[in-house]
């Protein structure tokens, strides 16, 4: 089996050392060469077509994220780093990275990741599919106020701006000016449209029928 070609990226030359020798102890791998920055690791890959990038993201000069957006379509990119906050994990996959991979990994849980990638899978650590999940279970953050919402649900009831006016204790022209925002808010042109849109984000809710 032809082994797995490497180009590993890290500013720490320990960190590059202990991955050389990882890989090149590994006969399914192959360390074609080694990169402090992203600038150069842009050059070496261009170079030395890898079938695999390990990538650093925080480093001096031309960070990984840059050079991952660089080298994007491409070579495979691997972010392999001691950060899984939304700010850093977001921003690589969107890049263009392939996987999202710790430094506390264990042997075996890099090695799987780099054949992955070489195959072009995507590949997380643990924490990185936890997170991604939690951010995508969360509703996205209501576009309105919550005195905008409470202006709605009175439209939606039927009230026109001088009954809710009076029922919130509010001019009409704030009660106006709140029916502008709303439309904006929501790329609508009417009262009609503004319900709908609402109901349709789950900004608003049906009501159940009264019965008496």
């Amino acid at each position: 089996m032809t082994p797995i070609r490497l180009l590993i990226v890290d500013d720490h030359p320990i960190v590059r050392d202990g991955l050389v020798s990882l890989f090149d102890g590994d006969p399914g791998f192959t360390v074609l060469g080694e990169a402090a920055d992203g600038a150069e690791a842009v050059r070496l890959a261009r170079a030395l077509r890898p079938d695999v990038v390990l990538m650093d993201l925080r480093m001096p000069g031309t960070d990984g994220l840059t050079a991952t957006r660089e080298l994007a379509g491409e070579v495979r990119v691997l972010v392999l780093t001691t950060y899984d906050t939304d700010h850093h994990v977001l921003p690589a996959i969107e890049a263009g990275a392939v996987g999202y991979l710790l430094k506390d990994a264990s042997r075996e849980d890099l090695t799987r990741a780099v054949r992955a990638a070489a195959r072009g899978e995507a590949v997380l650590a643990p924490s990185v599919t936890a997170r991604l999940m939690d951010r995508v279970r969360k509703p996205p953050p209501s576009p309105l106020s919550a005195r905008e919402i409470e202006v709605l649900a009175l439209v939606a009831a039927g009230a026109t701006n001088r009954e809710i006016a009076a029922q919130l204790f509010l001019t009409e022209a704030t009660v106006k000016s709140h029916t502008l925002n709303i439309y904006t808010k929501l790329g609508v042109n009417d009262r009609a449209a503004a319900v709908t849109e609402a109901f349709h984000r789950g900004l608003l809710t049906p009501r159940p029928p009264d019965f008496g």
